[in-house]
């Protein structure tokens, strides 16, 4: 066997040597790696940011398209409505005015079914009840004239003050007549 040569001074400085610089190299070549890394990630974020904010705008572009097109709906919306309204109102009063010219000719046509029975009624109940009769007929036919003559909106101030001054009367000729049109249509079917 070989014997181990004894390392000389030299040598052993030259194999330090060699691995400082090594080290250093290799320190050199982690320090450029990090360099290079950092500047990818550097180049990376920098994407990431660029493509965060054109998504960002292209979202609040949406999200303004969107907003735009849903005002644009609800102002379409708002027309159409009072559009509707409008034509409803004007409808209701054409049928309230229909209503109030069919009520006061039932009126008149009621006062004159009782002035033409007035008779019977003085000759089977008695003169003091036709006399009722005559001032129920008279009464009815002022009433239809008095409707004739007003027009929607003073009705409508005259149901006012009369629910303001009699509220129970109200209430119960609310309850009578809906009772009595509960009858007529229980009894139509």
């Amino acid at each position: 066997m070989a014997e181990p040569t004894a390392t000389t001074g030299n040598e052993a400085e030259s194999a330090r040597n060699h691995f400082a610089k090594a080290m250093e190299e290799a320190k050199a070549g982690a320090q450029a790696l990090g360099k290079e890394a950092q500047a990818r990630a550097e180049e990376y974020r920098g994407k990431l940011t660029q493509a965060t904010n054109e998504w960002s705008s292209e979202a609040k572009t949406r999200s303004d398209e969107a907003r735009t097109k849903a005002n644009d709906y609800a102002a379409e919306a708002r027309e159409k409505a009072s559009a509707y309204a409008a034509d409803a109102k004007v409808k209701a009063a054409d049928l309230a005015n229909e209503g109030k010219a069919r009520t006061s000719q039932a009126m008149v046509g009621l006062s004159k079914m009782i002035d033409e029975n007035v008779h019977l009624i003085d000759e089977k109940v008695g003169p003091k009840y036709g006399d009722y009769a005559r001032t129920a007929s008279k009464s009815m036919q002022d009433a239809a004239t008095k409707l004739d003559e007003k027009s929607l909106d003073d009705l409508g101030e005259d149901a006012k003050e009369f629910v303001r001054t009699s509220p129970g009367l109200a209430v119960g000729m609310a309850v009578a007549a809906g009772f009595l049109f509960g009858r007529m249509f229980k009894k139509s079917k």
